[in-house]
């Protein structure tokens, strides 16, 4: 009776613990996402941030459905200023979403640094087909309320000459770049996520 009273504590804890650091990275992934840098090779109006940071460490943490809840958090709080009608936080959600949850459902079967390692890698490739196919269908569609096609493209050309179509704007842009960001938030976590391992778990 005792252990199965202690067991129900430890639980309780575990989980008041989880839902009290998914709120916490959730709050530190919105104050990230101001801290805004340009994208090499793009147009001015192109940003990048380190928001799906929080994420990931919670994705490793928790498993992909907190890394998962963290990224909608985030943009939730963001729809109040959102200068986009909710387009740019359904696509950012659309993309840190695929790339936490492909990463935390790796990683929670076996979890080594190796495994962590490759489903970080697998993420990052993800990570960067859901962005071609979010840029392609949501993202280029919702800037030409803004700019005309002809023109968005010929501001990525400027950057990129061969760029000459939509799709090039895909292929050649959105793809490499978010992939590459996959990967430099991945090296940041692998970094931190062992440091913070007790703060997350609660270990001494």
């Amino acid at each position: 009776m005792e252990n199965t009273i202690t067991v129900r504590k430890n639980s309780s804890s575990r989980n008041v613990r989880m839902l009290t650091m998914t709120a916490v990275l959730s709050a530190i992934a919105f104050v990230l996402a101001f801290f805004e840098f340009p994208v090499p090779l793009s147009p001015s109006f192109a940003r990048m941030d380190l928001s799906d940071l929080p994420a990931l460490i919670g994705s490793f943490a928790y498993g992909p459905g907190a890394g998962v809840t963290i990224e909608l958090i985030k943009n939730a709080l963001q729809l109040p200023t959102t200068a986009t009608g909710g387009i740019g936080e359904l696509a950012n959600f659309l993309m840190g979403g695929a790339f936490v949850a492909i990463a935390g459902f790796i990683y929670k079967f076996h979890k080594t640094k190796r495994t962590a390692c490759i489903a970080c890698l697998i993420a990052s490739v993800g990570m960067g087909v859901t962005a071609a196919v979010v840029n392609y269908f949501i993202l280029l569609p919702a800037f030409e309320a803004f700019m005309p096609l002809d023109q968005l493209i010929a501001s990525f050309s400027e950057m990129i000459p061969f760029i000459k179509t939509k799709l090039d704007v895909v292929l050649f842009n959105a793809f490499p770049f978010n992939l590459l960001k996959g990967l430099a938030i991945s090296a940041v976590t692998m970094v931190l996520y062992k440091r913070l391992t007790p703060v997350l778990k609660g270990r001494q």
